[in-house]
């Protein structure tokens, strides 16, 4: 991650006042659109090196992500009122537009600030002809209701999923990616509460690493999951102070997530000397849990992650486990060729587009691209048989995305199975997913893969099936 974009510094000390929280905001924007930042990543950098205050970080926070999340709609926007494509224009007077159309449309910050400071950053950024076009866009904006912009919006849209990507601020690809998901269900009719869904901030979701937590760790942390029983709902304060203070007995992590994970070690009953792999285990927060599951039962956990840096995440994320865990550095579809049926479990947490996190990396739905999923398929399969090919006869594989494109999800499982017929099996996933759950999840489909969904559940649109390799 690149995150060197900022305001000029001879000219940001002009007399030209900016106000901290909007120059953090559009110093991230720029960053992710310049250098493909991670806004989650780079954002609390940022706000710690400008030493804002609670209220102004919060405020950063909000313009950042908000502005990320709704750039579709703000850019059509955009466009109907500088009368030209967003193509045409200078991509750092757009950054500049798109924040300040977040503020008039979305926020109850005051006009005046709203255009006057975004002609500031104009004027740091841009030329002197772009300070009145950004001047005058903003003004034009301004001068109509948030409510009189969609309509004009939405009366511009092409066809039924073009206005849900307009109105809901998604790619249009993206819109029937989820269609094709929720139809595979018999649930189509939750599209449009999936994409709202995917415009509302994730709550702070916590996991006590069980048998490794304290009671004093956990009276830190807010009220329990709804349905992972690992998880909690942080009431407030700093997460990651508390993780530090708790070093690391808990840690933040989506409840779907911990399903995830826990669909594993729940598949069937564990049996002591068993030897568990997380085949792809960057940054770790899986295989924290999952150790913690192993070390309970008198298990044994490998974490296995290629790229050196995510390995040294896994390395911090395994570091409250008081045993030390193996943390391997190797092509993961090679595993069945170093390792052929050597593992009781594997958890295999795949590479894929992240769609599923929309809600967290708001940057993702404009990042990613249809050619993508089909690159990422090649490697998903790779991975599912290499998995395959290493666990132990009668061993169980999670399959997992943090993504609901079937593509990614049911396509690579329905290929495996092929490929695999006769000696791989899918399991009821959504029994064993109800077995661990605090409360009845509502789930829909084939029982043996369970798909969650931020707007159904709460938590990430995460994507789980459980396989067994059958006996020889």
């Amino acid at each position: 991650m690149n995150d060197r974009v900022q305001l000029p510094k001879s000219r940001a000390a002009t007399t030209e006042f900016v106000q901290p929280a909007r120059r953090v905001a559009y110093e991230v924007i720029a960053a992710v659109r310049e250098s493909d930042a991670y806004a989650n990543l780079l954002l609390p950098t940022r706000i710690q090196r400008a030493a804002l205050n609670t209220a102004d970080a919060a405020l950063a926070t909000e313009l950042t992500y908000g502005t990320l999340r709704m750039q579709g709609f703000y850019d059509r926007v955009i466009a109907l009122a500088a009368n030209r494509s967003v193509d045409a224009i200078d991509p750092a007077i757009l950054d500049v537009l798109r924040l300040g159309t977040h503020q008039l449309l979305a926020t109850r910050v005051a006009t005046h600030a709203a255009v006057n400071e975004s002609v500031s950053i104009a004027k740091q950024v841009g030329s002197r002809s772009a300070t009145g076009f950004t001047n005058g866009v903003l003004r034009t904006i301004s001068r109509s209701s948030a409510e009189e912009w969609r309509e004009r919006v939405l009366d511009g849209a092409a066809g039924v999923d073009d206005r849900l990507a307009a109105e809901h601020s998604h790619p249009s690809w993206v819109v029937r990616a989820f269609r094709q998901a929720l139809k595979a269900e018999g649930r189509e009719d939750e599209i449009e509460d999936l994409l709202a869904a995917n415009n509302v901030p994730a709550k702070v979701n916590m996991v006590a690493l069980p048998g490794i937590a304290t009671a004093d760790d956990e009276s830190l942390l807010g009220t329990k999951d709804a349905y992972a029983p690992t998880g909690y709902v942080l009431a407030g304060g700093d997460p990651y102070h508390l993780m530090t203070q708790a070093k690391g007995r808990i840690r933040v992590q989506d409840e779907g997530s911990q399903l995830a994970a826990l669909a594993l070690s729940h598949a069937r009953p564990i049996e002591s000397g068993e030897r568990w792999l997380d085949l792809c285990a960057g940054p770790g927060g899986k295989a924290a849990l999952l150790a913690a599951e192993a070390r309970t039962h008198g298990a044994e956990l490998v974490a296995n992650e290629l790229v050196h840096s995510r390995a040294t995440l896994v390395r911090n994320a395994l570091a409250a486990i008081p045993e030390n865990v193996e943390v391997w550095e190797l092509d993961g579809t090679r595993i069945a060729e170093l390792h052929p049926g050597e593992f009781d479990r594997i958890l295999l947490d795949a590479p894929c587009t992240g769609l599923g996190a929309l809600r967290r990396r708001p940057e993702a739905r404009w990042r990613k691209q249809p050619k993508d999923v089909a690159e990422l398929a090649g490697l998903q399969s790779g991975l599912i048989d290499a998995a395959l090919g290493a666990l132990k006869p009668g061993g169980v594989l999670a399959y997992v995305t943090c993504s609901p494109h079937t593509a990614e999800t049911r396509g690579i499982v329905a290929t495996a199975l092929k490929k695999w017929a006769g000696t791989v099996n899918a399991l009821d996933t959504a029994a064993v997913v109800q077995s661990l759950s605090n409360s009845e999840l509502d789930l829909a489909g084939d029982p043996s893969s369970v798909q969650l969904w931020p707007h159904r559940h709460g938590t990430d649109a995460m994507f789980i099936t459980l396989l067994e390799r059958l006996p020889d």
